[in-house]
């Protein structure tokens, strides 16, 4: 396993990426990697803070002869997502990425990469390390929490930001040009149960519901992969209502803006029918791996013996909690009219858990159109309701609107065909990017999204294409080299 990914060309980015693999960095947890990046800027002798909601700003002065260029802003966020396979003993807090080169990619040991949006700050990073780069006035902002609610993002303040255009370096396809996203809106469902008694003549039993893919809920949600909590849901409801199954815990999914790879439950069965319970799951998982081939081919439902539960949840609150999950839509709701290929709206059920008698759910919701992700949003309200839950939005933000006629589209578009002889593709994404945020606190400002290719982001899959971090680096250089001017 070769780690020295610091060697890959172009070293000034792949020097700055290993140095953010060794920072343990996941949302939430941002103190030190704030600390380097303050630091980073004032060791390149320029001026760089934190500002209130814990984004880290940086300033570059144009290089000679370049004084008269528009100003830009580099953006990227500084947190990723911790997301690791249940088989693997890894605190995302205190321990750093094990990042390693496989062919033509670099990808980590069981654990999400953090190229997302590590790549994106590593070329802010070379960029305003540099000496001998040609560019106008320079900006950089790296945002906190962006995979938790975009709260760097939220909690920025107008008139901070000098520049009139902002280059967004959180896309995931080298080639393509973002110019348009989703918005998007938390949904957080509280359940209350009450906790009885294990009944007489039961066994526990743990079900694992495991081998999905996952993956990111905006950027995968239209491959349709399996969400290990619907697919939990649906084998819980049918062995409750076939061998009187009861649910004493349920655990499933993990941050909202990750498709969920796995979940598990205990539950109690009557003993008596221990051997229907067996033929039941092995039957579903069957019915699953059938419905989900080229899709989600490694998908597994495990059955095992565990040890007896406390209590169970009242068959009552079982029976809405489980109907209600099964009711809630998941997945992609509507495409695009106008934009083929394109999802408009989607939703992700990402967590499920429950404890002390509580059942706390989270779901994603994304819209490119504010009335249909509000629409999705009262739809799913409404089965939680009917189900006795308490609904709560939270973390709203709208989308970004494509801008064909904008300056910055025309110069990067030239400087593409310039470097390899073809236009970019252009296009918008389902995921939400912080384009729609800042835009709303800076009107007017001009912007474009891009950046290498990186696959399976939000799982322990994540890998990026070693060959296309350099292709982004020279892209990146052209275009600030070639700004338009003021």
């Amino acid at each position: 396993m070769n780690k020295n990914i610091a060697a890959l060309a172009p070293q000034e980015i792949w020097t700055k990426f290993a140095e953010l693999c060794a920072i343990p960095r996941p949302s939430g947890h941002e103190d030190a990697i704030r600390e380097y990046l303050v630091a980073q800027g004032k060791a390149f002798g320029i001026e760089s803070f934190a500002d209130e909601a814990g984004n880290v700003i940086m300033r570059k002065p144009a290089t000679p002869g370049m004084e008269d260029r528009k100003g830009i802003i580099l953006q990227a966020h500084m947190d990723m997502v911790p997301q690791k396979n249940n088989d693997k003993d890894f605190d995302f807090t205190k321990e750093p990425i094990s990042a390693y080169i496989d062919g033509e990619w670099v990808t980590a040991d069981g654990t999400t990469l953090g190229a997302d949006n590590g790549m994106g700050v590593a070329a802010i990073l070379a960029v305003m390390g540099a000496k001998n780069l040609q560019h106008g006035p320079l900006e950089a902002l790296i945002t906190a929490s962006e995979e938790t609610g975009m709260y760097g993002a939220f909690g920025l303040k107008p008139g901070i930001l000098q520049g009139d255009i902002l280059l967004n370096l959180d896309s995931e396809t080298e080639g393509e040009l973002y110019v348009g996203c989703a918005g998007g809106l938390d949904l957080n469902v509280t359940l209350k149960y009450k906790e009885e008694n294990v009944p007489a003549g039961y066994v526990a039993k743990k079900i694992d519901v495991k081998g999905l893919l996952g993956g990111h809920s905006g950027i995968e949600i239209i491959l349709e992969r399996g969400n290990a909590n619907k697919i939990m849901a649906r084998l819980l409801l049918k062995t409750q209502k076939e061998v009187g199954l009861r649910l004493a815990a349920i655990d499933g999914g993990g941050l909202r803006n990750a498709i969920p790879r796995e979940a598990i439950a205990t539950v109690m069965v009557p003993e008596a029918q221990v051997e229907s319970l067996n033929e039941l799951v092995k039957t579903i998982a069957e019915t699953v791996s059938e419905e989900l081939k080229g899709v989600d081919d490694n998908v597994t439902i495990l059955l095992s013996d565990t040890a007896i539960p406390a209590s169970v949840m009242d068959l009552d609150s079982q029976n809405r909690l489980l109907n209600a999950i099964q009711g809630c839509p998941n997945g992609v709701f509507r495409m695009s009219p106008s934009i083929k290929g394109l999802v408009q709206t989607s939703t992700n059920l990402a967590r499920v858990v429950s404890e002390n008698g509580t059942v706390r759910m989270q779901a994603l919701l994304r819209s490119s159109v504010d009335s249909e992700k509000e629409y999705l949003a009262e739809t799913m309200s409404s089965v939680f309701t009917l189900a006795g839950a308490e609904v709560t939005p939270s973390g709203g933000y709208s989308g970004w609107n494509p801008d064909m006629s904008s300056p910055i589209l025309k110069t990067m578009t030239e400087s593409y065909e310039a470097l390899y002889g073809q236009e970019p593709a252009v296009m918008a994404i389902h995921a939400g990017l912080e384009c729609g945020l800042l835009g709303g606190k800076y009107p007017g400002l001009d912007m474009i999204s891009f950046g290498p290719t990186i696959c399976y982001p939000h799982s322990p899959d994540e890998k990026v294409n070693i060959a296309s971090v350099g292709k982004f680096w020279d892209y990146l250089l052209h275009t600030l080299a070639h700004a338009p001017k003021k």
